[in-house]
């Protein structure tokens, strides 16, 4: 008698089917998993969801801030602003006293 599963068979059909399987499972990995490791790998950002590769934009460029690293140049930068300007005012108050003393005297000598 013939059977339509001979053991021949069996073992082609679970031979190919182990085949199919392993070759689906690598197509997974390098067509959905690796795509996003390859991405986060160069620094950055993966979407699984829309499949996207994006360039993580810092705040501090979209504000105009100074980046971490250079605040305390900045800060100092600000204060020597703040510095000339105090001083400048300082000038300008003692030109306004001697001007002031200078009318006083010219009105007393009067």
């Amino acid at each position: 008698m013939n059977r339509l599963l001979t053991m021949k068979r069996l073992s082609i059909l679970f031979l190919s089917t182990f085949a199919v399987l392993i070759a689906g499972m690598f197509a997974y990995e390098n067509l959905v998993v690796a795509p996003g490791d390859r991405c986060e790998a160069g620094g950055k950002w993966w979407d699984p969801e829309g499949r996207t590769c994006a360039q993580p934009i810092s705040i501090a460029e979209i504000t105009g801030r100074p980046l971490p690293g250079q605040r305390a140049a900045a800060s100092a930068e600000k204060n020597r602003e703040l510095v000339a300007i105090e001083d400048s005012l300082t000038a300008q108050q003692k030109a306004r006293d001697a001007e002031a003393d200078r009318q006083r005297a010219a009105l007393a000598a009067q």
